[in-house]
């Protein structure tokens, strides 16, 4: 039976450690909402996606959206840390820019998107203002994966929860999965839903919404996965493969991404067999790895491929080992998100409209609902973050 949730797993042997990390992040939560710790605003709209778990929760497909919706009305920025690159500091990528420069998720988003800027820094302050420096021209700045990154504060805050792994249900590192205690959320302008299963019924959406507790001044939506049409890796003249196509075919899924449970679900209802081969998330392919690969598509039987996801292959197009019979095999499953409920034009509304009317933050400046605190007790956001209340 579906459940939500159904993902996690709870060590409850380590629930003390748990509780002394709770202790330590709750104080640094503390020392932002009092003042002592200071955060940066910035004459700029700029919209931060990001969760309070560990582990993928769909950060860059909801990136992408935003420069999809954005990208024709305001010059975009992406700034994220380039987590696991091979390089330091402030970096704009360029048509020169490769994966060891900037990180795999960077990449990619450069990659399908060569009309915005993408940069990476793991100090956002920094990062942000060497954008604004270098680009006066910039409409938007998008914060991938910085809703811990508690010095800038954002204009909008969303906030990414996956379906299957409810923070509501979490725990705490390193007992559950959760960065920082389940008040974090209050911090979030906007959260979504994510990896929602296509048929919920309209009961689990109000069980769902109740369940979350937000505020008056939190925007709840629901989004889901959509797969696109898959085309080859290496043979850039190949035919592109639907899903449909794929019934009678066997697929060896190639997969370094932190959540690779939902795609073989998915995908399962779609082909003849999966076989996962799976890595840690960001994995660097390794020719060892390449002989991995060669041997589990030579033990398929019949007709087979191997799917991977775009993360993946900005890492797997540089490795050597793979046999060319095998390249010609790889095809790239390109992952959209949808939202449902008819959420989509109301959630784009608040986002162009943040973007069209407010060039500085500190006009959108607004204090939370009056139903918070607005003393050092507050878990959320003192003065100064955007609501939504009014729009």
């Amino acid at each position: 039976m579906r459940t939500e949730g159904d993902f996690i797993h709870i060590n409850n042997w380590l629930l003390p450690l748990s509780w002394l990390y709770g202790i330590g992040v709750g104080f640094r939560n503390k020392l932002f909402e009092c003042g002592v710790l200071k955060q940066h605003s910035y004459d700029i709209p700029i919209i931060s996606v990001g969760n309070i778990t560990v582990g993928g929760s769909g950060k860059t497909p909801h990136v992408e959206y935003l420069i999809r919706l954005l990208q024709d009305n305001a010059k975009v920025a992406v700034l994220s840390r380039g987590y696991k690159r091979k390089t330091h500091g402030y970096i704009l990528a360029d048509e020169n820019s490769t994966m060891k420069d900037i990180g795999d998720e960077p990449f990619q988003m450069k990659k399908k998107f060569s009309g915005i800027n993408v940069a990476v820094d793991h100090k956002r302050t920094r990062g942000i203002e060497n954008i604004i420096h270098d680009h006066k021209d910039t409409g938007v700045i998008l914060l991938d994966d910085a809703f811990q990154h508690r010095y800038v504060k954002p204009g909008i805050n969303i906030l990414l929860v996956d379906y299957h792994r409810l923070i509501i249900y979490d725990k705490l590192l390193p007992a559950g999965r959760l960065r920082e205690p389940l008040s974090g959320k209050n911090r979030a302008d906007i959260v979504i839903i994510t990896k929602c299963p296509k048929d919920l019924k309209p009961m689990e959406f109000r069980v769902l919404t109740k369940s979350m507790d937000l505020y008056p001044y939190q925007s709840l939506f629901f989004s889901t996965i959509d797969y696109d049409t898959l085309y080859p890796l290496f043979n850039k003249d190949g035919n592109k493969i639907t899903k449909q196509q794929l019934k009678q075919t066997n697929v060896l899924l190639v997969s370094g991404i932190a959540s690779p449970k939902q795609i073989i679900v998915d995908m399962k209802q779609h082909v003849a067999s999966m076989t996962p081969l799976t890595f840690a998330d960001h994995h660097q392919f390794s020719e060892k790895d390449a002989e991995r690969i060669n041997e589990s598509f030579a033990n398929l039987k019949g007709n087979k491929i191997i799917i991977t996801t775009e993360k993946d292959a900005t890492r797997l197009e540089d490795i050597n080992g793979i046999d060319d019979e095998v390249k010609s095999h790889i095809y790239v499953l390109p992952i959209k998100v949808r939202f449902m409920l008819d959420q989509e034009n109301v959630f784009n509304d608040k986002i162009i409209d943040y973007v069209r009317k407010n060039s500085r933050n500190s006009i959108l400046a607004k204090g939370k609902d009056d139903n918070k605190s607005k003393d050092c007790n507050n878990s959320g956001n003192g003065p100064g973050t955007i609501s939504f209340r009014n729009n």
